[in-house]
């Protein structure tokens, strides 16, 4: 089947086919007729099948070759990354009509987005901060919306914004058409379909048998070491096929420390985290989706709703908190009909978490096999050549290769002053007191300061006074004494 057998518009459908597709998946066979009928649609699928277009087309379609301008589409996601994802899916769909889409979320300056909405922007995709925030100003009219979307419901659930997307739903008027797609259909979510859709056509395309994560990936699990895991992963990241790879750490710092890790053993890797700007989280992103970087470093919640298809390689470096953590996880790869391959590292004291994981997703492996890098199962299960080390030799680096430069550092935020971005604007010690800047250095034609005598004390050697400094304090603004 194609999409034009779908009931899909030919200028549609050649938009498609000029990026290659042309086949349909099964949540967009399902979906796009009952869609195209005005029906309220209730997807769910599991993640990387397709949803998108599912929800994309038959909304692209409704509005008309040639839509009148204003907001006339919503689409709600719950990530900054996955509104820009999705606004580049819906911008390549409509790319042979005259239907504008903006992408408009947070960590941007509001003047370019509002420009798109003045321009008259049909669709919009947004985050639901954003999109309020921009109602509340009367700078985004949602009174006129005739299709309104949720994607990935489930994730807007965990990460808090069903308050948010209820205010939203109160913004915009009653007869529009509602669909809501999610990968799993907790009871809070049927709750929100029940009062926000009329009488909605349940898409379910997962196969009931074939259990919670797709088929088409493989998942190796390991208790690995903390001081041998840079080492494993750098052998994992040379096996035969591997392409795209997203790699999940626990922390922001962990994501950053990760990531230089690899680059300074010769890998295109780049960092995806919290603590960077708008701007090099966008960078990073396209350098990835591109290929001109080919490892993803990231935390769970800067990567939720990453889409990309041709990841073949999922590494969580740390055990994701919960079951449906680790299904967000591991669904970055096998996408689109590909297949996948996801590894995750069990820390000592992570045993009991990943038994509970275990059970929840009846994985049959409550106890992970005791890895190092010289494992013969490790080369054995993901396909690595023999004698193959964690560091590339720099012969044999990628082209292009060079130390990464996606990330900027924390400093110079909101007017803080200096590269260590204190908030303070001066760069304090711990005790309290100003610290004094290094490396100064004499003016020229000046006599250099004499150097300070050496004492040794307590078995170090310290550079100090010759004649200690006395100091009186005072507290609480009584004199000294």
């Amino acid at each position: 089947m194609n999409f034009a057998e779908l009931g899909i518009d030919a200028d549609i459908v050649e938009a498609l086919e000029s990026r290659g597709i042309t086949s349909p998946f099964p949540i967009q066979e399902e979906a796009i007729p009952v869609a195209l009928t005005g029906q309220d649609v209730i997807g769910q699928a599991k993640t990387g099948t397709g949803k998108t277009l599912g929800f994309g087309l038959p909304l692209l379609q409704s509005l008309g070759k040639d839509p009148e301008k204003g907001a006339k589409a919503l689409v709600v996601v719950p990530t900054r990354e996955l509104a820009i994802q999705v606004a580049d899916d819906l911008k390549l769909a409509a790319s042979n009509r005259s239907t504008m889409v903006a992408a408009i979320y947070g960590g941007k300056a509001y003047e370019e987005q509002v420009a798109e909405i003045n321009a008259g922007a049909q669709v919009i995709v947004g985050t639901p901060g954003r999109l309020i925030d921009l109602s509340k100003q009367k700078l985004l009219d949602l009174g006129n919306i005739r299709f309104m979307v949720l994607d990935e419901a489930d994730e807007m659930l965990d990460l808090g914004f069903l308050p948010d997307v209820e205010r939203l739903f109160a913004y915009t008027p009653d007869g529009r058409q509602t669909m809501l797609f999610s990968a799993t259909m907790p009871g809070t979510i049927v709750t929100m379909a029940r009062k926000y859709q009329n009488r909605p056509v349940h898409i379910r395309t997962n196969d009931p048998d074939e259990g919670q994560t797709k088929a088409d990936i493989k998942q190796f699990v390991y208790r690995a070491h903390a001081l041998d895991k840079d080492e494993v992963v750098g052998r994992i990241l040379q096996a035969e096929g591997r392409g795209k790879t997203v790699i999940f750490t626990k922390t922001k710092r962990q994501a950053s420390k990760v990531s230089e890790e690899l680059v300074d053993r010769g890998f295109n890797a780049t960092a995806l985290h919290g603590d960077m700007t708008q701007e090099a989280r966008e960078r990073s992103m396209i350098a990835f989706r591109t290929g001109k970087k080919d490892i993803l470093v990231a935390t769970e919640v800067a990567a939720r709703g990453i889409d990309v298809d041709d990841v073949t390689h999922v590494i969580n470096y740390t055990i994701p908190e919960d079951e449906k953590a680790y299904l967000h996880r591991v669904g970055r790869t096998g996408r689109a009909g590909r297949l996948g391959i996801a590894v995750t590292f069990v820390d000592w004291e992570d045993l009991t978490r990943w038994g509970h994981i275990n059970t929840a997703l009846e994985f049959g492996q409550p106890d992970p096999t005791e890895t190092y890098s010289s494992s013969a199962h490790l080369f054995e299960d993901l396909n690595i050549p023999a004698g193959t080390k964690g560091r590339i030799a720099k012969s044999k680096r990628p082209e292009g290769w060079k130390p990464g430069d996606d990330e900027k550092p924390r400093g110079n935020r909101a007017g803080s002053g200096g590269q260590g971005g204190n908030r303070g604007g001066g760069d304090r010690n711990r005790n309290g007191g100003d610290r004094k800047p290094q490396g100064d250095k004499p003016a020229q034609g000046s006599a250099p300061k004499a150097a300070p005598k050496a004492e040794t004390h307590g078995g170090g050697e310290h550079q100090r006074p010759a004649t200690p400094r006395t100091r009186n304090r005072t507290r609480g603004g009584n004199k000294p004494a």
